[in-house]
C-alpha cells in the first residue's frame, strides 16, 4: 500500500471533490454533464449519491494518508 499511496490519495480527492463540486452545482442550478446519470435516480437519491461519494473520498484519503507500519500486536 505504500507504494500507491499517492494514487488512492489522488482518487480519494478527486471523488470528494467531484461529490461536492456537483452538490453545489446542483444549489445553482447547473450539473455536471458526466454525472447526469446520478440525477436520473430522483433529487433525494441523486444528492443521497453525491454525499456518500464525498464521504467515501475522505474515507479514501484518510486510510491513504494513514501510517499503519507503526501499530504493533500486543500478545499478553
Amino acid at each position: 500500500m505504500n507504494k500507491n499511496k499517492g494514487l488512492f490519495s489522488l482518487v480519494g480527492f478527486i471523488l470528494a471533490g467531484l461529490g461536492f463540486s456537483a452538490i453545489v452545482l446542483s444549489l445553482v442550478g447547473a450539473k455536471l454533464s458526466f454525472l447526469l446519470w446520478i440525477d436520473a435516480f430522483g433529487a433525494l437519491t441523486g444528492f443521497v449519491i453525491k454525499l456518500v461519494m464525498i464521504l467515501m473520498g475522505i474515507v479514501i484519503l484518510y486510510l491513504a494518508r494513514t501510517d499503519f507500519s507503526g501499530e504493533e500486536e500486543i500478545t499478553e
